[in-house]
């Protein structure tokens, strides 16, 4: 049976934390800043984690961690 593969794109959005939830950054907040409040770019600035709703989904693309 041939190994599953990673989604190379999923790999590169997502980190798999210690306690095994995944965390993410969030978009928006590379270029065209000035027009976005302070407050808003603070908040671009931090990591999310995942939703349970989406969870499930995040797991199958990234089979082996």
């Amino acid at each position: 049976m041939p190994k599953i593969k990673t989604c190379r794109a999923a790999a590169k959005r997502f980190k798999k934390t210690g306690s095994g939830k995944y965390k993410f950054r969030k978009s928006h907040a590379s270029h065209i800043l000035t027009k976005k409040s302070t407050k808003r770019k603070r908040s671009l600035r931090l990591d999310n984690i995942v939703s349970q709703d989406n969870m499930k989904a995040v797991r199958r693309m990234l089979p082996n961690g």
